[in-house]
């Protein structure tokens, strides 16, 4: 996969981009990280804002260096251009899926009061959120997304299991997870973890997830469809909540 970002900061991405899983990402060839300087392409002295027509607070991000930054990546394909937006599509683990089957993907990062609606109109294909909250600038939104979807991408994980298992990428809440040692501060891992018996332990954990999203998402239940025997775990487990 090949990621352009387009920022005004770009040193912010030094960090996130050349450590940990996304240093790796990039050394097993799976995804290859390019971060784009917007200034660099703006018509005049590197001003990349203005003042809104019809007056307003704060600053409005032209469009002409956006524009300028996008086509002079010069790609032949159609890549997804998205635009790290609070008023954007609000990003889950479906999305990261998605966007983790792309080979090409453009994230645009902006700051001040927003962006030129044309920016919106005919260049972006997608819009995104972290939620319903406002931050200084795309980077940091950008970064979570980017981080999300680069896990997904194969081999770039050790264990290709890790992110099937992910809470989200069933619908539901990932179970409790235990290590060594078996008994901390006499905190005692639960015994079925220790049994070796793999059917148990995959029934323990088929209830730990059905009970945690209960607990802490029960929201979460009204977008899958359980099967028989997971509803009617889901039903005792209310009984008991009683």
């Amino acid at each position: 996969m090949k990621i352009n970002v387009l920022s005004l900061f770009p040193p912010m991405f030094d960090g996130v981009f050349h450590h940990s899983i996304m240093k790796k990402a990039q050394e097993k060839q799976a995804v290859s990280l390019n971060v784009v300087d917007i200034r660099e392409f703006a018509d005049n002295k590197r001003q990349v804002d203005d003042y809104p027509f019809g007056g307003g607070a704060g600053m409005v991000l032209k469009p002409e260096p956006i524009f300028n930054a996008v086509e002079s990546l010069s790609t032949e394909k159609n890549p997804r251009i998205i635009l790290m937006c609070p008023q954007g599509e609000r990003f889950t683990q479906k999305k990261a899926e998605e966007l983790a089957g792309e080979e090409e993907l453009i994230f645009i990062c902006g700051h001040y009061e927003g962006y030129d609606e044309r920016i919106r109109e005919h260049l972006v294909t997608d819009e995104i959120s972290l939620g319903d909250f406002v931050l200084t600038g795309g980077e940091l939104a950008a970064m979570a997304v980017i981080d999300s979807v680069v896990r997904l991408l194969p081999g770039v994980l050790g264990n290709a299991d890790s992110p099937v298992k992910d809470s989200f990428s069933t619908g539901l809440l990932e179970h409790p997870q235990y290590t060594r040692p078996a008994n901390f501060r006499g905190w005692k891992v639960p015994d079925v973890l220790t049994s070796g018996n793999h059917a148990r332990v995959d029934q323990w954990r088929e209830e730990q997830t059905l009970k945690r999203t209960l607990e802490r998402r029960p929201d979460l239940f009204e977008k899958i469809e359980l099967t028989a025997v997971q509803q009617k775990k889901v039903d005792e487990l209310k009984k008991q909540k009683r």
